[in-house]
């Protein structure tokens, strides 16, 4: 796995202070979140939501403590868009890492995502974002903000693409 670089997130996180663990001078962060799409007509639409400071971005939120990943995932999409009904792609796991300051220090934030589909189109986004979105694949690379979230987004269509079965799991 490559090194992340710090021009694929410069953008400090607008949510409450995460838990942070300390690694000698720098900060760790973990997070879990999902590329969450469903189909219109048979072709995949992916889920991005616009946050306060401008950027488009894949769901994602703080792993609580005593939680796993999944858990984590399925807590934040529903918190983040109220989504329920999501089935995961299990074999789809990535984990990026990136940079980013917090009250000028630095934080090495690790992030899993998964794969997930929904079967509602209705979104209701919470306080934390300003805006969402339903986008085609190539109209979610143009939109998202991120290169890494534009590499997790490719490889998500590859793996849509190929029909990967989806298991059902709730979020309530």
């Amino acid at each position: 796995m490559r090194s992340p670089r710090p021009s694929d997130r410069e953008v400090v996180d607008a949510r409450p202070g995460p838990r942070l663990t300390s690694s000698g001078q720098r900060l760790e962060e973990r997070s879990a979140g999902a590329v969450v799409f469903r189909r219109e007509s048979g072709s995949p639409r992916y889920l991005l939501l616009k946050y306060p400071a401008g950027h488009w971005d894949l769901p994602k939120g703080n792993i609580e403590k005593g939680e796993e990943p999944i858990q984590t995932m399925l807590r934040e999409v529903r918190e983040e868009t109220g989504l329920v009904d999501l089935r995961v792609v299990p074999a789809f796991q990535h984990k990026i890492e990136y940079f980013y300051r917090r009250e000028g220090r630095k934080v090495h934030k690790t992030v899993v995502f998964f794969l997930a589909e929904t079967f509602t189109p209705k979104v209701t986004i919470s306080f934390e974002h300003r805006d969402y979105g339903w986008f085609d694949f190539a109209e979610a690379i143009k939109t998202v903000t991120y290169p890494n979230a534009r590499r997790l987004l490719r490889e998500a269509e590859a793996f849509v693409d190929r029909g990967k079965p989806t298991v059902p799991m709730r979020a309530d």
